[in-house]
């Protein structure tokens, strides 16, 4: 008699193990230029290099690639105030070409074990280096993100179908071990979000006014240019508020801003606060806080806070002396690691010492990112307050803010700092051939703007994200990168 079980059986012995490959890598860069300064921290961007890598990957003999992209901003990776933006920039390019160097030829089981071989061997070499992590991962997400995406054209999933799937091989416990009892499915949102609230990025030079808007430095794009004429333009109701350590300043301009906010959204909004590392000691932060709690005109404006994003300079963020110094500061704002979420476990060191969560960027890593998502979330079943944001990189389209927005979705962050569209001119500064591209595969996304080129659309504060939950990693065209510059990913 034929036995079924046997033929099963035999079956399973005879297939051969899962195979993924990366077989070649490129690397592509286009300057863009800022519609208007980009002022944050230390830094003042007026005009950046964007870069694509593209990756040629092999599952058990089937070919598919997957492509990436990032700006490649000064002053974040490293705040060094006297390095100069070339070398910063040289510095990083440095990083994505280890990454990428490592990549090619690298073979593992599945997409997610390959990121974690890539990510141990970029690790070992940035410490001998003296490459600090933040930096070194760089180059690891870009290959990351490229591996996702060609995994998730594989298979025809979106991103969220091949992470719930296992399509990605995605394990939550490799990353924090604490988690090997929970499976990472009941952590994550069973459905990506369909809309998510875009957070305004209000920059140190950014003006708040339209009457403060000097005849010579007027924006002839028809994209609004202060901040009552983005709030107006967007209809938005949540902000992200730089502040720059300096008391007077910031209490000045902080007074400006709820003025127009309030008014502008008629009392209707909700708002984070930007330290960017403005804060040598816990002690220093909470003192400045005191004092900025003290302007009676503001406290009907801080009960609409959020979180504080790294007030803390990342030399001392971490320093396991700050839990004494949060414990003794129990009626603290919610705040959150940014910057400082380097490593895989900089998330559990930081919760350990007080914070409530941190960010979640692309750059960081998205297989870091889901691992710290869970983690939050388990917490916050335990009964902790704990929050994971959304933040930006100044993210702009073809390909960086769509999948961006894929995995802010998947995660279920609600509320994500949205400034790409605000500082660049929407993708008026890529070909003809690829703004078709990107209008026409997400009509949601983007609109055509009266100058002929698309820009993101936002309407009544909201992105709508179903064309992008449904394509792989978001993107769903094959972007042609031909028409940029290519880089040797030898020097």
């Amino acid at each position: 008699m034929h036995d079924a079980n046997l033929d099963a059986i035999a079956s399973l012995i005879n297939t051969p193990p899962m195979s993924v490959k990366i077989r070649t890598a490129t690397i592509h860069t286009t300057q863009l230029k800022t519609r208007m300064p980009f002022k944050y921290g230390i830094a003042t961007m007026t005009e950046v290099p964007m870069l694509f890598t593209k990756l040629e990957i092999e599952t058990n003999g089937k070919k598919t690639s997957g492509i990436s992209s990032d700006l490649l901003p000064p002053k974040w990776f490293t705040k060094v105030p006297n390095e100069s933006i070339e070398n910063e920039i040289s510095e990083m390019l440095k990083v994505i070409r280890n990454a990428i160097s490592i990549a090619v030829d690298s073979e593992a089981e599945n997409a997610f074990k390959l990121w974690k071989l890539i990510y141990e061997r970029q690790d070992i070499w940035a410490k001998k280096q003296s490459i600090p992590p933040l930096l070194a991962h760089f180059g690891t997400s870009l290959v990351e993100r490229a591996i996702i995406e060609a995994t998730c054209r594989l298979h025809d999933q979106s991103f969220h179908k091949a992470l719930l799937s296992g399509s990605l091989g995605f394990s939550t416990d490799s990353i924090h071990s604490e988690l090997n009892k929970t499976p990472f499915n009941d952590l994550l949102p069973q459905k990506p979000l369909p809309k998510i609230s875009a957070r305004h990025t209000v920059g140190l030079g950014d003006l708040l006014t339209k009457e403060q808007i000097l005849e010579n430095e007027k924006i002839n794009d028809t994209l609004p240019q202060s901040l009552d004429e983005c709030i107006q333009y967007y209809k938005l109701k949540q902000f992200k508020i730089k502040i720059n350590g300096n008391i007077d300043s910031d209490l000045e301009r902080l007074i400006s801003i709820a003025n127009v906010i309030t008014r502008e959204t008629a009392n209707n909004f909700a708002f984070s606060l930007d330290g960017n590392e403005q804060f040598k000691s816990i002690s220093k932060f909470r003192d400045y806080w005191t004092e900025i709690n003290k302007e009676k005109s503001l406290n009907k404006f801080f009960k609409n806070l959020l979180f504080i994003e790294q007030p803390l300079h990342r030399d001392i963020a971490l320093m396991n002396s700050l839990k004494d110094e949060f414990n003794e500061w129990p009626e603290r704002p919610p705040i959150i690691i940014d910057e400082s979420d380097g490593e895989l476990e900089s998330l559990p060191n930081a919760l350990s010492i007080g914070y409530s969560g941190t960010s979640h960027k692309n750059c960081k890593g998205i297989f870091k990112g889901i691992a710290n998502a869970c983690l939050l979330e388990s917490n916050r079943q335990a009964g902790m307050a704990t929050m994971m944001s959304g933040e930006d990189l100044c993210n702009v389209g073809p390909i960086a803010v769509i999948q961006d927005l894929a995995v802010m979705a998947t995660l279920g962050i609600e509320s994500v700092e949205r400034n790409g569209h605000h500082y660049m001119a929407g993708l008026s500064q890529f070909p003809k051939k690829t703004q078709t591209q990107v209008i026409n595969t997400h009509p949601e996304l983007y609109i055509e703007g009266k100058m002929g080129w698309p820009t993101l659309k936002i309407a009544n504060g909201e992105i709508n994200l179903e064309s992008v939950n449904e394509q792989p990693l978001g993107v769903g065209f094959a972007l042609d990168l031909s028409v940029f510059e290519k880089v040797q990913i030898q020097e």
